[in-house]
């Protein structure tokens, strides 16, 4: 089963840390997607840019709405994934408490499935 670890940082924690920091912290995401990767487990990861890069379009009743970051509404931000394969939800629960961005975010697990599942 395929279950995607999302990491939701705070808007502003990026820019709180010194770069040694940022870098020493990078350094510990490769190593738990290295890891991930040498159990056959890691099926794709990325680190994301803060939100203020990015963009969202919305389409409603054929109107298409563009909007540049960063998002007032939000408190998080998604600063990048993992997507794994295991066994079940027990399992990716497990990896996403041994996620070094559990100490500084939050690590939701969801699972892969159709969109038109509930």
């Amino acid at each position: 089963m395929n279950f995607l670890l999302l990491i939701l940082e705070e808007h502003g924690d990026r820019d709180a840390r010194s770069d040694a920091e940022g870098q020493a912290l990078y350094a510990e995401m490769l190593a738990f997607g290295a890891e991930l990767d040498a159990r056959g487990q890691l099926l794709a990861s990325e680190s994301l840019r803060p939100d203020r890069h990015g963009g969202r379009v919305r389409r409603r009743e054929s109107k298409t709405r563009f909007i540049d970051g960063p998002f007032a509404e939000s408190r998080e931000m998604i600063g990048g994934f993992f997507l794994i394969d295991c066994a079940d939800r027990d399992e990716a629960l497990e990896w996403a408490a041994r996620c070094p961005a559990a100490r500084f975010a939050t690590v939701e697990v969801r699972e892969c499935a159709p969109c038109h599942q509930r």
